[in-house]
Parts: structure tokens; sequence; C-alpha cells
């Protein structure tokens, strides 16, 4: 399960550059750091599963979010042609890529931009939902049975229009 990610979102225009190469090495780095870990295991035995989660970040744009979107949509790209490498080499390893939208969880602590922060969590404050959701969503991911990846999953309130 990769599931390292920070998020000191900010506008483009506050050029916090720092941020923005943290954004890179732990959200874009811990996935390929990740799946080199375990890729020669799984080739190997010609099984496994690799769980990332992106974030609905992934899927669409939002001000203020331009470099952790970009990181998100690098994994949302990256567990894909994992998939269809798997597949075509036929080493058998099933991927799931989560999307979360408002899950509380300490993410909103990464955010380094004062009023991004305070936005962010209004949102968070009115439609925020429990990690163990996303739990519920791995585990359902890894009891399917051998011969079935299900690759995208995007999770969020009820009540949250994102």
């Amino acid at each position: 399960m990769l599931n390292a990610g920070i998020m000191p979102n900010s506008p483009l225009s506050a050029l916090k550059t720092d941020d923005w190469h943290q954004m890179v090495d732990v959200n874009i780095k811990g996935v390929l750091n990740g799946v080199a870990a375990v890729l020669p295991t799984f080739i190997e035995q010609k099984s496994g599963h690799v769980i990332a989660v992106s974030s609905v970040a992934g899927l669409k744009a939002y001000p203020g979010g331009a470099v952790y979107g970009g990181t998100k949509w690098f994994v949302r790209d990256f567990m894909e042609v994992l998939r269809m490498e798997s597949a075509t080499e036929r080493t058998n390893i099933r991927t799931a890529t989560i999307y979360p939208a408002a899950i509380n969880t300490e993410l909103l602590s990464t955010i380094s931009d004062k009023d991004t922060a305070k936005s962010m969590q209004g949102v968070y404050d009115q439609y925020g939902i429990t990690p163990e959701r996303i739990a519920d969503v791995v585990a359902f991911a890894i009891d399917q049975p051998e011969d079935t990846t299900i690759n995208e999953f995007t999770v969020g309130p009820a009540n949250q229009p994102w």
C-alpha cells in the first residue's frame, strides 16, 4: 500500500518552490521507490498487488493545488501503466488506485499557505469522513480473486460536491 503524501498547497504565484520539490519527493518518488522495492519479487512470483492512494486532485484540477494535483496525476498514470505492462508481461500484478476526496487525516497539517489551509479546513470541517472508509475500500480490493483487479476507486463524502 503506497499511502505517503503531503499537500502543502498554495497559489503558484506564492512561488513556494521548496514545497513543490518536497511534494515531488514524497508523492512521486515515494510511489516509485515503493514499487521498485516490490516489483522484482512480484515479477518472480508472478503475482502481487500494488495499491496506491492518489486524490480527487488526480482526476480534476483545483486552484491552489497545481503541484499537488500534478503529483497525483502522476500516480494515476503510473499505476495504469503498471497494470497494463503487467497484463502484457503476464506477471499477474494487480493494481488499485484510490482517489479520496475529503478524508479526515493529518494531510491538512502539511498545507503551508495560511489562506489555503483555512479554506481547506473549512471544506474538511463540513464534509470530511473517517479514514476507515478508505480502509474498507482497500479490504474490498484485496478480497477480489487473484484473477481480478479493480484498478480505480473514487471515494468521498456523499454530501461533498467534488
